[in-house]
Order: structure tokens, then C-alpha cells, then sequence
């Protein structure tokens, strides 16, 4: 009895043993019939992998593309007849990374860069007609609220601006030293402007991530940030205006303000997008519509980024070295200008174009 146990378990462990051998050889003899090709199409694909298509010539491309079908028909192969895991495994990866190369847009981020500035922020903001009403809007109430508060009672600009923002520019202040300030010589340290340029641009960041980012919030919490925004401004032309400075001190703010107050109405525009989804989602889930509207509104946040260095650069330096109210009032709504035609033009495809699309 147990020699015949032992006997049938010989037999049994001799045909496991000859099935792994038989499926080692099997694997082996496939590998070799084809490892030549694959290792051909992982030296193509690891060169596009570090300096894209166009390191390859048209010969080493048309190699890729019909390398790429046999790695994909090896695979299929490898995983019909069941060979080994590490084959297999070697086979996924070459492809995977065969098709991101074949398939995959090759774009540098210049390109990307190129083509977001070209397309991708002024369609965002052709599609953002509504939040952009609302980030205007609230700067605009704001604005207007902030002048007549302090038009009727000069008290309401201590109530409604920060001592460190009013810096010394209070309506207890000397007529002559608030036309100091519009048009006193900063000199021209250029050390100076451009620690004055950075803080500039780093406290009106701070301003637009907060107010794009509490957006999320069924909008309120940017309109009501921007709305403040512009109770600080009314009260500042207001307290200028009353003095007899109103022309001089729409000077001052035009040069960088019109860049800079932009910005942050755009930056409320891309939160209430935010904000919109959760409120209105439509046919979508608010997770779906958030999905969807977030891409517009990071657009919007990118350009309002953009928009702050220009408004840094201009206040840190430009409105330093410029005294000229005239000029001043060239330079900020010509800016203004080319802000509007940028974003009003680019993007559109020609008649012919959608002509031939269609």
C-alpha cells in the first residue's frame, strides 16, 4: 500500500516537474523569437521618453509605431497561453510606455504654456460672462458704497480702511501732504521699488487666493471680500476728492488700478464658478459640475495671477517714476486696452476654419 501511494506520487510529482519545464521552455523559445524587437522599440521609446518624436528620424518613427503593434500582439499572445508573470509584466510596461510615446500629445510646457495663453485663457473668459458680472459688480458696489459713506461722513474711512493701509493718509491729513503722496519723489533706489514691487505683489496674491478660493462657498464669502475691496477704494477717492485731488488721485489709482482692481474682480469671478456649481449644478451632481466648472475658473485664477505681476511691476516702479498725472492715465487704461482686445480676439477660429471643420 505505501509503495503504491509513493509510486502514484512520483508519478504525479514527475509530471508537474515535466509541465513547469515544458512551460519554462515555452516561455524562453517565445522570448527568443521576439526579444530582438523589443528591445529595439525600448531604446526608441526611452529616446522619445528624454527628448520626445522629434529626436527620432522618419524611419526610427515608423520602427516605433510598427514595434508598438508587435509589443501589443506579444502581450495578447503571452496572455492567451499563460507564460510566465515577469514576461507578461515586462510586456505591459514597454507598452504602456510604447503608447504614451505613439499616441500621447507631445507638447513641451512652452507649447502648453503658448497655447493656454493663446486659447485657453481668453475662451475662459469669454465663457464667464456671469461670474464676471458678479466680481465686477461687487467691486463696483463696493466702490460706490465707500465713497458715499465717507463723502457724507469722513469717520466712516477709519472705520472702513486698515491704519497700515491709510498709512498716514487720513482725512486728518494736510491737503498738501496727500498730494505728497500722489506725487512725492520715491526716488530711485532701484533696490528699493523692487522690495516695493515684491511686497506689493505678495499682499494682493494673498487678497485673490482668498477670494477665489472662498468662492467654493455659494459665492458669498468673494463677493463679500471684493465688495470690501472696493468700500476700501471708495473711501480712499473720497477723502481725496474732498480736497480738491479727485483728478490727480484717478491718475494715481489708473496707472497699476486698473490691472490690479481687474484682477481681483476676475479672481471673484472664478470662485463664484465655483460657487455656481454647488449652488445651480444643473443635470450634473455638485461634484460633476465643480469637476467641470473648475477648469474655467482656474483659467480665470491663472489670469488674475497674471494680471497681479503686471500690476506689481507697474505700481513698484512704473507709478514711482512716473509723475505726470496724464501719463499716468495713458499707461493704465492703455493696459487696460490690451487686456480687453487679448481677451476679447484670441482664440477665435476663422471662418474658414470652422468652415472646414465643418
Amino acid at each position: 500500500m505505501d509503495i503504491g501511494i509513493d509510486g502514484r506520487m512520483d508519478k504525479g510529482a514527475t509530471v508537474n516537474v515535466g509541465a513547469v519545464q515544458n512551460d519554462t521552455l515555452r516561455s524562453a523559445r517565445f522570448r527568443l523569437e521576439r526579444e530582438a524587437h523589443w528591445r529595439q522599440l525600448d531604446e526608441l521609446v526611452t529616446r522619445a521618453e528624454k527628448g520626445g518624436a522629434a529626436a527620432l528620424g522618419y524611419d526610427e518613427v515608423r520602427n516605433l509605431a510598427s514595434g508598438y503593434r508587435q509589443a501589443m500582439n506579444s502581450l495578447s499572445v503571452a496572455r492567451d497561453i499563460s507564460l510566465d508573470r515577469a514576461l507578461i509584466a515586462y510586456l505591459e510596461s514597454l507598452c504602456a510606455r510604447a503608447y504614451l510615446v505613439v499616441y500621447a500629445p507631445q507638447e513641451s510646457l512652452g507649447g502648453l504654456m503658448r497655447r493656454l495663453l493663446s486659447h485657453g485663457i481668453p475662451q475662459a473668459v469669454r465663457r464667464s460672462a456671469l461670474p464676471l458680472f458678479i466680481g465686477f459688480l461687487a467691486l463696483i458696489l463696493g466702490a460706490a458704497a465707500g465713497y458715499r459713506l465717507c463723502a457724507n461722513d469722513p469717520s466712516w474711512f477709519y472705520t472702513l480702511v486698515p491704519p497700515e493701509m491709510a498709512d498716514q493718509r487720513t482725512p486728518d491729513a494736510s491737503t498738501d501732504y496727500l498730494r505728497s503722496t500722489i506725487y512725492g519723489d520715491e526716488g530711485h533706489d532701484s533696490d528699493r521699488l523692487a522690495a516695493f514691487s515684491a511686497f506689493l505683489f505678495s499682499h494682493n496674491t494673498t487678497i485673490v487666493i482668498l477670494i477665489f478660493t472662498l468662492g467654493v462657498f455659494v459665492s458669498v464669502p468673494s463677493f463679500i471680500l471684493t465688495f470690501y475691496n472696493g468700500l476700501i477704494l471708495g473711501a480712499f477717492f473720497a477723502m481725496f476728492y474732498r480736497r480738491g485731488l479727485g483728478y490727480d488721485v484717478f491718475a494715481w489709482l489708473s496707472i497699476h488700478g486698473v490691472t490690479e482692481l481687474a484682477a481681483i474682480a476676475i479672481a471673484c469671478a472664478g470662485g463664484a464658478r465655483l460657487g455656481l456649481a454647488v449652488l445651480l449644478p444643473g443635470a450634473r451632481t455638485r461634484k460633476e459640475a465643480l469637476r467641470h466648472q473648475a477648469h474655467d475658473a482656474v483659467k480665470l485664477a491663472i489670469l488674475a495671477a497674471l494680471m497681479l505681476v503686471a500690476a506689481a511691476f507697474i505700481e513698484g516702479f512704473l507709478r514711482q517714476l512716473i509723475q505726470n498725472p496724464t501719463w499716468r492715465l495713458i499707461i493704465g487704461w492703455g493696459m487696460g486696452v490690451c487686456w480687453v482686445g487679448w481677451l476679447l480676439l484670441a482664440g477665435r477660429e476663422s471662418t474658414g476654419s470652422r468652415e472646414g471643420v465643418r
